[in-house]
């Protein structure tokens, strides 16, 4: 166990693509963490979707060893951490976990608004923040500028800030030594009672719940017995450890150092983010603050494709809930597709990421119904429900008002693309609010506007309408009146509730369109003429029809009188009549995903 005083606890938050994750590579390549035959691109991103994709999704910690300038070495424990406004929530886990934070500034883009929150954030957690000028290699950086905007925007000391380049390791050895110097020890004593916070887990199917931790106070050895403060489970430390990229094995973990425990946990339940560790024969007099408690924004339903792998899919969300966090699930059930589960996510890119996470590390294939946000809903009977799920709408009769969540946005932007992105946020329903100019060259425009708006296509079409230079990030306010309708979509005349979706009732006739021409495309022919309709109550709003596959009933007539042909004709009509009567549509898993995509792959 190391001596508190030469451990260094601290983060890299930025916003999204700002070099956070290069930056971390240079750190463990001049640590000597990996062998360099071994080194690659974000050696802490270790999702193959996070590698495609070229973003962060989950906070990694990783311990370097680092011999300073006055001859000591010293650990220092870094938490990656990722920069999508969707996983902001990520970012608050590791701050919590270190005393100070490395706050990443693209020297080409400036401050941004994710960076902006995310300073708030640590700001928050009293941390101790190195501002740092990243990307100083490239043709377009403008170093003085973004030294301005730092005091200016952010109200830092600019001459504090360091300047480096990820991808060429320039200024990564003052880096270090500004750690060591400026970000404070850890204040914790051996003696006190083990107080230890879970900031994250993982699942391993031969030695069960690994437990990633921060000590604060006391310590934790293997054969401790071990209490979770919030489950009030105990179990025996089998194992410690760091982070080394793989597990490093350890003779225990002392205060103020970030590691896991392997204590045979099996029961997943028991294992929750936030909770406190503490030492069973001696427990601590009080938890430590967790979290605060996450609120998701966007609901769907997860289905899987066979009605048999119910279990499967049940076991591989609580396994990815160990993982993150974040995500909130109940069961659900659907007269199309069976049973499921409602999820709740932190936005569009988290549902897409848990879609991908059970298909890739779980093998579950599954559908999703269309994305849907939480309306508050007044009765006439003077109750006040809550739906995000389209089956539990009450009907008009029932209803006497409705809300929806609403955000306010702030989209930082040059000023070439104000007109084009006020016109963006207008046919998103959005309100402005104030329009600050920070600079002879960029505004701060702040929005007011539903939630349901952003969820489908805005970023896309915010970063394709600024050419990538405007950034964006939100916060929910509350709720505000709308005009709800419930949208059914019939297919031969028969309703399915899994595509039914909850809309906005002026868009209704759009929406509904646009989704009965993407199930045509979707839904194979039959040998009867198949109606999709989209309709809200008894009002059938769109149509699109599926013609049916024809048998040439003509072919073997290779002359004749036309009167023959007419009653094969008529003859084929009436069987055509009586199988549409007994016919049933076996709807593809294409049908939902383009359902679920359908907004996206529309603007492109």
């Amino acid at each position: 166990m190391r001596d508190p005083a030469f451990i260094r606890n601290f983060c890299i938050i930025a916003h999204i693509d700002h070099g956070k994750s290069t930056l971390a590579d240079r750190f463990i390549e001049k640590a000597r963490v990996v062998d360099s035959r071994k080194m690659q691109d974000q050696m802490l991103d270790n999702m193959d979707i996070e590698r495609e994709r070229g973003i962060t999704i989950k906070s990694q910690a990783v311990a370097l060893e680092y011999e300073a300038k006055d001859g000591k070495t010293y650990t220092l424990n870094l938490v990656d951490t990722p920069g999508h406004v969707d996983f902001s929530y990520e970012v608050s886990r590791a701050i919590s976990a270190c005393e100070g934070a490395l706050l990443l500034i693209d020297a080409t883009q400036g401050v941004e608004a994710q960076t902006l929150s995310n300073m708030y954030m640590a700001l928050e957690h009293d941390l101790e923040i190195i501002p740092v000028i990243n990307k100083i290699d490239m043709p377009a950086a403008d170093i003085a500028e973004t030294r301005r905007q730092i005091e200016h925007e952010l109200g830092l000391d600019p001459e504090g800030a360091l300047l480096v380049s990820g991808k060429l390791g320039t200024g990564v050895d003052e880096l270090f030594e500004a750690i060591v110097e400026r970000i404070p020890a850890p204040r914790h004593k051996a003696e006190d009672p083990l107080q230890a916070l879970i900031f994250d887990s993982h699942y391993d199917p031969y030695r069960g719940v690994i437990v990633h931790l921060r000590v604060f106070g006391g310590s934790i050895v293997p054969g401790q017995r071990i209490r979770l403060m919030n489950s009030g489970a105990e179990y025996e430390v089998e194992e410690t450890g760091k982070f080394r990229i793989t597990l490093a094995k350890t003779e225990g973990l002392g205060p103020g150092e970030v590691g896991y425990i392997i204590a045979g946990i099996k029961t997943v339940s028991d294992v929750r983010v936030g909770d406190t560790v503490t030492d069973a024969a001696r427990p601590a007099a009080s938890a430590l603050p967790g979290f605060k408690e996450v609120k998701p924004v966007v609901f769907s339903s997860i289905y899987p494709m066979d009605a048999a792998d119910y279990d499967e899919l049940k076991e591989g969300l609580e396994k990815l809930k160990l993982n993150d966090a974040s995500l909130v699930y109940e069961k659900d059930n659907s007269v199309a597709l069976g049973f499921g589960f409602r999820c709740g996510f932190l936005g569009l890119l988290h549902l897409e990421v848990v879609q991908e996470r059970l298909e890739r590390e779980y093998d579950q294939a599954i559908i999703m119904t269309a994305p849907s946000v939480r309306y508050r809903i007044k009765l006439t009977s003077g109750e006040t429900i809550f739906i995000d799920n389209p089956a539990d709408y009450p009907g008009p009769s029932r209803i006497e008002a409705a809300e929806e969540p609403y955000i306010k946005a702030q989209i930082i932007t040059p000023l070439a693309y104000i007109g084009n992105l006020n016109t963006l946020c207008f046919d998103k329903r959005g309100t402005l609010v104030s329009q600050n100019h920070l600079d002879e060259r960029r505004v701060e425009l702040i929005f007011e506007m539903p939630l349901a708006e952003v969820l489908f296509d805005f970023y896309d079409k915010l970063k394709s309408t600024s050419r990538g230079y405007a950034s964006f990030d939100y916060e929910v306010i509350g709720y505000r009146p709308t005009k709800l309708a419930k949208l059914d979509i019939l297919i031969n005349d028969k309703p399915v509730d899994a595509l039914a979706q909850l809309v906005y009732e002026p868009n209704a006739y759009e929406r509904a369109r646009k989704t009965c021409e993407r199930l045509q495309g979707a839904i194979p022919r039959q040998q009867f003429k198949i109606p999709i309709q989209g309709a809200i109550g008894s009002k059938i709003i769109a149509r699109e029809t599926i013609n049916p596959v024809r048998k040439d009933v003509l072919a073997k007539c290779y002359g004749g009188d036309i009167t023959r042909k007419r009653k094969l004709l008529e003859k084929q009509k009436e069987g055509k009549k009586r199988m549409k009567m007994v016919g049933d549509v076996e709807l593809p898993q294409e049908a939902f995903l383009a359902v679920l995509r359908e907004n996206e792959e529309n603007e492109r």
